[in-house]
């Protein structure tokens, strides 16, 4: 869910950020941020834990009261690109520091977010309110906690708390309803999901492939920002995850209805692929482990990066085989 939102708005502005001179860890440190507002928006779903208790007090299962209870909120008035307009700034208030009027700076950041809520209680009741009040008060603790670990100006936070809003709202046009991009005022603008074909199946393998697009956008902005190269990082044992094309003809085909058997099995081959090892050949690998002590971060970075072959490889066996065998003329 807000994974894949974190992670594009994190390697753009990274890789934008490098571009314009900034050196390797403060670029890093402005997309870890960008990253972080572009999660904001999704803790509209915290009020879905109110079907939790439906599930326990009623008959409805667990699974359908949680996800009936989100989509009362979900997408709504923290998805704006209106209200990320005011937030940001706000969000770059709050995060002022050593000025002799902090307070009064933080303040006017206050009262933007206020403001929001105010907003959103007159607009659309007092559900919208509290849902718009737990997403400024987690961009505002973000902004907070940025500028007391962080050496990045108010400034800095502020337009990388703009762009993680902004880009968050997109990533819902292929697998969901889209947004309420101009709340709290109307627009017609994108008010149907983006069909990229019309085998819902095809449908559920595309929206994957741009998930996945996604998380190697930001693995490609990691390598690049600290000099490693993919290729020579990816273990060959990536290649079993072509394998995974024969599920295809065993398995009932997804959709977005119905997509956990497809999603954790091809998730759970890459994993595999990424993570277990086969026995060492006999010397040459106990000497390297041995007197050889690979840094940490180039072990997880060859984890992922191997973990991420193998899905990519699985998916594209998967929809060659449903395009060329499974799928109705």
């Amino acid at each position: 869910m807000f994974i894949g939102h974190a992670l594009f708005a994190f390697a753009v502005a990274a890789l934008v950020a490098q571009s314009r001179g900034w050196d390797r860890r403060p670029a890093l440190l402005v997309g870890v941020v960008a990253g972080a507002f572009a999660a904001v928006p999704d803790i509209d779903v915290a009020y879905a834990l109110v079907g939790l208790a439906d599930a326990v007090t009623g008959s409805v299962g667990v699974p359908t009261a949680f996800w009936a209870a989100s989509r009362e909120v979900h997408r709504s008035v923290t998805h704006s690109l209106v209200v990320g307009a005011v937030a940001a700034p706000a969000f770059g208030l709050l995060a002022a520091r050593d000025s002799s009027r902090t307070w009064l700076v933080r303040g006017a950041g206050s009262v933007l977010l206020g403001v929001l809520v105010a907003v959103a209680f007159v607009d659309s009741g007092p559900l919208a309110a509290f849902v718009m009040g737990l997403f400024a008060a987690t961009g505002g603790l973000v902004a907070v906690g940025v500028a007391r670990q962080t050496p990045l100006s108010a400034s800095a936070i502020g337009v990388a708390a703009l762009w993680g809003l902004w880009s968050h709202p997109w990533g819902d046009l292929v697998t969901g309803m889209p947004p309420d991009w101009f709340f709290p005022f109307g627009s017609s603008v994108l008010e149907s999901r983006v069909v990229l074909h019309s085998d819902p199946t095809l449908h559920l393998l595309g929206a994957f492939a741009i998930e996945l697009a996604t998380i190697w956008l930001a693995l490609i902005a990691v390598c690049r920002l600290t000099d490693r190269s993919i290729v020579s990082t990816v273990n060959r044992r990536a290649a079993v995850g072509a394998a995974y094309g024969v599920a295809a003809l065993a398995v009932t085909p997804p959709t977005l209805e119905v997509s956990y058997h497809f999603v954790y099995s091809i998730l759970g081959v890459g994993v595999l692929c990424g993570t277990v090892r086969g026995p060492p050949t006999p010397r040459i690998d106990r000497l390297r482990d041995r007197y050889v002590r690979r840094p940490s971060f180039d072990g997880t970075l060859e984890v992922l990066l191997t973990t991420m072959t193998a899905v990519t490889l699985a998916l594209a066996a998967y929809a060659t085989v449903y395009v060329f065998v499974v799928a109705p003329s």
